[in-house]
């Protein structure tokens, strides 16, 4: 690493507003802080999880087909729901449900091999949202809100966290997608532009061939880079002593260090050819319909083991309002094997209990029938689940109605599953703030409660 200290002067500044993490850290986190903004850090309290995969499923996948066992969806299935303002009728899911591990969680057939997971799996099943719409759901939930543009909640938890691997990005997007936001489900926003998620290929496009952009120099030596670099950080430091608030420059700073660091050590964690046959087929990779997907998961492990705060990894087209027998199936095909892989990877690795994995798009799908065989959208209610880093396995917490059309009981909206992820890793959502604007923000706004029961 080049000799000269980075700072960022605005997180600093703000230690004297109340913000939360420096509040807490000590002589030795702030001069850790100041010479490197991306330095492992001290957290508010214990950690249960130092690592998190998101799995992100665009387009809403539908919960009353997948993980909320509904029976009287089969028995007034294409009757009129009560007090409903629909014309449409209930449709039963075309899926069996079956009860799996010591606690007989509700499991549809779609999911064979995940299901084998049981045990570890924590079901969300009173999960609600603000809105019905693609764009702004998907963006709040990856930033808490979607008025405004805000950093996402891998940028906060790379912001409250540093990272492990100072030659490596601490927030990587498998895939990210293109649309619904775009880059801004990965983004800084007003943070540090360092806190922001590398991209990794795109959500339509094979993994396989993916690279992370001018990862290399075909014109220059890896000496002559070194010489260019100092000679534009010289000039950086220049300019951060004319103006030593602005973060735009900070940022700079630090990503030209980090991507000379990156070009040696990130093509290589990229490559997934060494690893076992055998891994390779516990992911799906190689096979057909899993391949992608089991590419995506088996590169999120590695980025973990190599010290990677928080990897997101995005599969699209869930959005069924038809086909959905057969596209719903064909979807759930090419996650199963390979979120059940990586599980079990994550586990003999040791890797599991450090390791929160999240599931789940942004919000559920309607009880009653859409165009024959789809499902509208639907924010009242829907599931995500949770597995490893510090949660109950085998436990299913909140409920939707009858119909799994609202969540009526442990309900829990999207800023109290930011609160709950970010108190697993060890922060105060409340605490941990950033000045913005005339005020401290934080990425549950003013709203946000922990979900403790699912706490381990």
């Amino acid at each position: 690493m080049h000799p000269f200290p980075f700072t960022r002067r605005h997180a600093l500044q703000s230690a004297a507003a109340g913000f939360g993490y420096l509040a807490f850290a000590g002589t030795a986190a702030r001069a850790a802080e100041k010479s490197n903004p991306l330095a492992p850090r001290t957290t508010h309290f214990p950690a249960k999880a130092k690592h998190v995969i998101f799995l992100c499923m665009e387009g809403a996948p539908s919960h009353v087909d997948t993980f909320d066992y509904k029976p009287k969806l089969a028995s007034l299935d294409g009757q009129s729901m009560p007090k409903a303002r629909t014309f449409a009728k209930l449709m039963a899911s075309p899926f069996k449900f079956n009860q799996h591990g010591k606690n007989g969680l509700w499991i549809s057939e779609l999911f064979p091999q995940l299901a084998k997971q049981a045990d570890e799996l924590c079901l969300l099943r009173g999960m609600h949202t603000d809105v019905p719409a693609h764009p702004q759901a998907f963006t709040q939930l990856h930033t808490g809100i979607f008025q405004a543009r805000r950093p996402s909640l891998g940028a906060w938890a790379l912001y409250g966290l540093g990272t492990e691997n100072e030659n490596l990005p601490g927030f990587v997007s498998i895939s990210p997608p293109l649309q619904n936001g775009g880059p801004a489900n990965y983004g800084s926003a007003f943070l540090p532009a360092m806190y922001q998620g590398t991209p990794v290929g795109t959500s339509f496009r094979p993994i396989s061939g993916a690279s992370v952009s001018n990862i290399k120099n075909p014109k220059q030596t890896t000496d002559a880079q070194r010489m260019q670099i100092d000679f534009i950080q010289s000039l950086n430091r220049e300019a951060l002593e004319r103006d030593p608030n602005n973060a735009a420059i900070e940022g700079a700073i630090e990503s030209y260090e980090l991507a000379f660091r990156m070009q040696r050590d990130l093509p290589k964690l990229m490559d997934t050819a060494n690893e076992p046959k055998e891994i390779r087929s516990l992911y799906g990779v190689g096979e057909t319909g899993t391949d992608n997907f089991g590419r995506q998961c088996l590169l999120a492990r590695r980025f973990v083991e190599a010290g990677v705060r928080f990897v997101e990894v995005c599969s699209n087209g869930w959005d069924h309002h038809r086909n959905l027998k057969t596209d719903l199936a064909t979807k759930c095909t090419s996650i199963d094997k390979p979120i059940a892989g990586l599980l079990q990877d994550l586990k003999v690795r040791g890797l599991l209990k450090d390791t929160l994995i999240l599931w789940g798009g942004e919000f559920g799908r309607t009880p009653y029938g859409q165009g024959g065989d789809g499902r509208d959208h639907n924010h009242k209610g829907f599931t995500m689940w949770m597995a490893g880093g510090g949660v109950k396995g085998g436990y299913s917490h909140g409920q939707t109605d009858d119909f799994g059309y609202e969540a009526v009981e442990n309900k829990v909206h999207i800023h109290d599953g930011h609160a709950t992820i970010l108190h697993l890793l060890g922060m105060d959502h409340e605490k941990l703030t950033f000045r913005y604007a005339g005020r401290e923000m934080r990425l549950t706004d003013v709203k946000g409660n922990v979900v403790k029961e699912i706490v381990a």
